[in-house]
């Protein structure tokens, strides 16, 4: 028997899984609470972008209307 298949026989037992997974629990709650800000950051950045995109798409669209009525009203005057 090789090492990798008496590791996986080890982890495949669910009680041992259950009890690694509770030894680990402390780690990653920790991890948890030291990036916690910093992906509400990031939810909160990808929000403004995203408003920031739309609203630039918003004056892009507003100036190509009225630059179409412009350049109409620039044409018939000549």
């Amino acid at each position: 028997m090789t090492l990798q298949s008496s590791w996986m026989q080890f982890f495949n037992e669910n009680e041992t899984r259950r009890e690694f997974m509770e030894l680990l629990q402390p780690i990653r709650e920790s991890i948890y609470n030291e990036i916690y800000i910093y992906l509400w950051i990031i939810c909160f950045y990808s929000i403004m972008l995203f408003i920031l995109i739309l609203a630039n798409l918003f004056l892009l669209l507003h100036i190509l209307h009225y630059g179409k009525h412009i350049y109409n009203i620039s044409n018939t005057i000549d």
